[in-house]
């Protein structure tokens, strides 16, 4: 697997330049790549079949003067359909996940720019890989008991990189970081809290 599979983007020299901002003194980047923004937006597609009948639907309805006070309402419910999926693909190209030589990072730039980090000291003693099967892309969940409201976490409160290709080798690269760090001597080690 490639260490550097950061798709070039319009997004792509700032999600660089906050992720150097965010590394610490004498921290290297084992791995990055970004979620598979593409097959994320596939999987929201099928509110494409719900919103464009839906705005069809509205578009007659104005027409012909079956609606006129709730138009308004209903074409944004319609619009917002339509735009979840592309939404979501935007979000993704602009988000980085990233294992450091003592930490997990996700680094995004959508809306207000945010780095999280997770300490290998506070992940879970044990990765999980949700398959989603048929060689589609996995989440690899490393830290638990987040709340589900917070970004990146799933309904159960795990929390890691979403929608990932080869989660595996993802994994095996996080768990050789974390036995390697912590095999050094404990004033070796740096780092922040998760956030």
């Amino acid at each position: 697997m490639s260490m550097d599979e950061i798709r070039s983007t319009l997004f792509t020299a700032k999600l660089r330049w906050l992720l150097a901002q965010s590394l610490q003194r004498g921290e290297r980047v084992l791995w990055q790549g970004q979620p598979d923004g593409i097959a994320r937006m596939m999987f929201w597609r099928f509110l494409w079949w719900i919103g464009i009948p839906w705005l069809a639907l509205v578009a007659i309805a104005v027409t012909r003067g079956w609606i006129a006070e709730s138009a308004k309402v209903l074409l944004v419910l319609g619009v917002a359909m339509v735009g979840t999926p592309l939404l979501v693909l935007l979000r993704d190209l602009q988000t980085l996940y990233v294992i450091t030589n003592r930490r997990a990072l996700i680094v995004r730039t959508f809306g207000k720019p945010t780095v999280t980090d997770t300490l290998f000291s506070d992940m879970d003693a044990t990765f999980e890989i949700l398959d989603i099967g048929r060689g589609r892309p996995c989440a690899l969940f490393f830290a638990s008991g987040i709340s589900p409201r917070a970004s990146d976490t799933a309904y159960t409160g795990h929390y890691g990189f979403h929608c990932i290709r080869d989660a595996v080798a993802v994994r095996d690269i996080l768990e050789r970081a974390r036995r390697e760090d912590a095999a050094r001597p404990a004033g070796t080690r740096q780092g922040s809290a998760r956030g």
